[in-house]
């Protein structure tokens, strides 16, 4: 039986502006509708956002949570997995994705980006950092910029083919 593929999302924790948390909770539906599996850090913020989309949407949420109790995901995530490694545990999101979503964010986000990158993950850029490519490269390889999450959604089906 073929495992249902899994999409990261990934994007600060704390409260970021309402049009971000949309745009997340937006991705999240879409990916689940498109039969994606979210796979976030599993606290608030756009991690909390992409959950909610994904389970209002009937799908399925991993949140990989940073401690080592279960109860610290959001309410959304409809399965959990306590790592208590700390911010370690932003390496074990993306490489529980296929894909990577990141959106608005924090270091964290940051961290998330190039880790995906280094496993050779594409990420999918949403009003997030701008990493640009070493030397004069206008852009970093692998990174794909959208303007909203409709483009995400399809740059991801395009990235995995």
């Amino acid at each position: 039986m073929p495992r249902t593929r899994q999409v990261a999302v990934c994007g600060g924790g704390t409260e970021p502006p309402e049009p971000t948390l949309a745009a997340a909770e937006e991705v999240g539906r879409r990916l689940a509708g498109a039969g994606f599996v979210v796979v976030c850090g599993g606290l608030g913020g756009v991690m909390a956002a992409a959950a909610r989309g994904a389970a209002d949407a009937g799908g399925d949420a991993i949140g990989i949570v940073p401690g080592d109790d279960l109860a610290d995901a959001n309410r959304h995530c409809t399965h959990v997995v306590a790592t208590g490694v700390g911010y370690a545990r932003n390496l074990a999101v993306v490489a529980s994705g296929e894909a990577v979503v990141a959106i608005g964010g924090e270091w964290g986000t940051l961290s998330e980006i190039a880790f995906a990158r280094h496993l050779g993950r594409p990420v999918i850029a949403l009003d997030t950092w701008t990493v640009r490519g070493v030397g004069r490269m206008a852009e970093a390889p692998g990174i794909e910029v959208v303007a909203d999450p409709a483009a995400a959604v399809v740059a991801v089906e395009r990235a995995l083919g």
